[in-house]
């Protein structure tokens, strides 16, 4: 048994969906989140930029004491999970190796589609990985610069007209290759689950890395007997880096529970 936190960070609230499904499925753990709201999104920045703040994340983490590491964030799985796997001597799970091997078992036609910011799509990751497992897959990737923005100002609904516009847009070419299923390659973009996949249709199966990373992360806890198995429920807390009204709010209703007052604002340095 491990009572330690577990740590989990990602460019915004995005990560959110993963922390979301570690409750459901260890309710017991305590969970330190951060959304560096204030330099959301990644997506767009250089590699370098990315991954000094992919360390400065980490760092704070890494003072609240945690077990494990959870890389919430594509984007900084894409391009430096190496160098933050080299710096810390603990388990850190990423967000792209097991919802590549997801969708492959899912998938019937083998043509699978991903999305996700410029710099995941830039780095060929998800593809790397899918081919890795089987090279006759078909894979179709495609940027959605524009999700984590609407993400992060709470337009996520299937009825709302400029998120079904900007949507359709982006996924146009995937409806045209015939995926049967489609990785979200960001952990922002589940929360516009319900608006993809009325555009996408039923026959396309949506595969959530964070969703099922966080699977992945309870399985290797409790093989390594590092599960904090209290009889209560986990304390998490959360920490942004701007504001905390509009995350509080988004995260409220996504996690329908009401953090308002269980949100702190700090510098990351």
């Amino acid at each position: 048994m491990d009572k330690r936190p577990i740590g989990v960070f990602d460019s915004g609230l995005g990560g959110l969906t993963t922390v979301k499904k570690l409750i459901d499925l260890l309710p017991g753990e305590d969970i330190i989140y951060l959304g560096d709201t204030g330099r959301v999104p990644y997506g767009s920045r250089s590699k370098e930029t990315i991954t000094e703040y992919a360390h400065q994340d980490a760092a704070f983490l890494i003072e609240h004491n945690i077990k494990a590491m959870v890389i919430a964030c594509n984007t900084v799985c894409s391009v430096a999970i190496t160098s933050l796997k080299s710096e810390y001597d603990m388990p850190i799970f990423e967000v792209i190796e097991v919802p590549a091997r997801v969708a492959a078992e899912t998938t019937k036609n083998g043509k699978i589609g991903v999305i996700g910011t410029a710099a995941t799509i830039r780095s060929g990751k998800y593809e790397e990985a899918l081919k890795n497992i089987n090279p006759k897959l078909e894979v179709y990737s495609v940027k959605c610069p524009l999700f984590v923005p609407l993400v992060e100002e709470g337009w996520t609904s299937p009825d709302d007209e400029a998120v079904l516009s900007i949507a359709t847009r982006y996924l146009s070419e995937l409806q045209k290759a015939e995926i049967d299923a489609l990785i979200l390659g960001c952990t922002h973009y589940p929360l516009l689950h319900d608006a993809i996949s009325k555009i996408m249709g039923d026959k396309v199966i949506l595969v959530d890395s964070g969703a099922e990373t966080a699977r992945f992360v309870a399985e290797k806890l409790q093989k390594n007997n590092m599960i904090n198995d209290k009889n209560s429920n986990g304390i998490i807390q959360y920490f942004v880096t701007d504001s905390i009204h509009g995350f509080s709010k988004t995260a409220s209703a996504y996690l329908e529970s009401n953090v308002h007052g269980m949100v702190k604002q700090v510098a990351i340095k």
